[in-house]
């Protein structure tokens, strides 16, 4: 009996965070006997990968010989920004049920997509369910070590630079490692109103008023939801000035949220011509990158008195992938 053909000139395309297309060349010769077609998935080995992950599911797909492009979904072999190589070969069912496969054809790498802005809506949604009560607030700030500050002030003409944004929160976030900005929280004690004097970045705080980050001529966007194996649930917000180079990134990939009339974060005007008036939402963790430089004269540096809290630190944090309330059915 003839051989079945070896798929040749394998292209991927159309790929989503948990979808992808694709097709091949086959010669002709025994084309009508192909029945199904296997294809072999596989995640690329990466030594960085999350050791609390789920193994992955074995990921040989039986297809029906349908016509190509043919498109594989499905969020419980596929994750968000993930390299993956894929190999395919042609198979005819025989009588007795088992079958005849070609060889396997070269494989192929590709990486998928980013969450969607739809995805990221599925996760603000999500946020918002958990979000609680608003409370008042005055100022934003940013914890860090005192040669910080001092970098800052001797070699960068007293700015504050955007930065790059670190891996932490869920693997498909598409300011992940593209987004630049400057974290700031702007979460206060229940009991003072005030900030905490405890932190997990640095014993100096840079303080500034909200108006001057956040006012009408600032765009919000949702950025994330996550947690790092523990209670907490945290909120990534970004503030962008209108028209901005932050903003313009935010634009179309993240979901826009009115200021003065969402779950996380607001600005109002109580009456016309009165000051601005902000508010956080209390039971999240809000990170807010604003995207812009900053100059530490519009603010105050003060060294706090609490305790470094390490463990509460973000940086490169892993989201929980078992996590029903801060996860979507796309990956993590």
């Amino acid at each position: 009996m003839e051989e079945l053909p070896v798929p040749q000139n394998i292209k991927i395309n159309n790929i989503t965070c948990d979808s992808f297309k694709i097709s091949w060349d086959m010669d002709c010769r025994s084309k009508d006997r192909i029945t199904n077609y296997f294809i072999d998935l596989n995640k690329k080995e990466n030594k960085n990968s999350n050791k609390f992950k789920h193994k992955d599911v074995p990921t040989k797909l039986v297809a029906k010989a349908v016509s190509l492009p043919m498109t594989v979904r499905g969020h419980w072999f596929l994750s968000p920004r993930t390299e993956y190589t894929v190999a395919v070969q042609t198979a005819a069912k025989q009588s007795e049920g088992d079958y005849a496969v070609s060889e396997w054809s070269e494989k192929v790498e590709f990486c998928t997509a980013d969450y969607s802005t739809v995805h990221l809506t599925q996760l603000l949604q999500k946020a918002e369910g958990i979000a609680g009560r608003m409370l008042r607030f005055t100022v934003f700030y940013r914890n860090q070590q005192k040669d910080y500050f001092d970098q800052a002030r001797e070699l960068q003409d007293n700015q504050m630079l955007p930065a790059v944004k670190d891996n932490s929160g869920s693997h498909g976030s598409p300011i992940s490692g593209k987004l630049e900005g400057i974290y700031f929280s702007c979460n206060t004690e229940f009991n003072t109103g005030k900030p905490p004097q405890d932190s997990p970045y640095g014993r100096y705080r840079f303080q500034i008023q909200a108006e001057a980050l956040f006012n009408p001529k600032t765009n919000l966007y949702f950025g994330d939801f996550y947690c790092m194996y523990t209670a907490y649930h945290y909120v990534i917000l970004v503030l962008a000035p209108e028209g901005s180079p932050g903003d313009l990134f935010c634009k179309g990939r993240l979901p826009a949220l009115d200021i003065t009339n969402n779950h996380f974060l607001t600005c109002t005007q109580e009456e016309e011509g009165a000051r601005l008036v902000f508010h956080h939402a209390q039971d999240v963790i809000l990170e807010v990158i604003y995207t812009d430089p900053l100059d530490l004269a519009l603010g105050i540096v003060e060294e706090i008195q609490g305790h470094q809290l390490g463990s509460m630190s973000t940086l490169n944090a892993k989201k929980d992938p078992s996590c029903k309330t801060c996860n979507i059915s796309v990956g993590r």
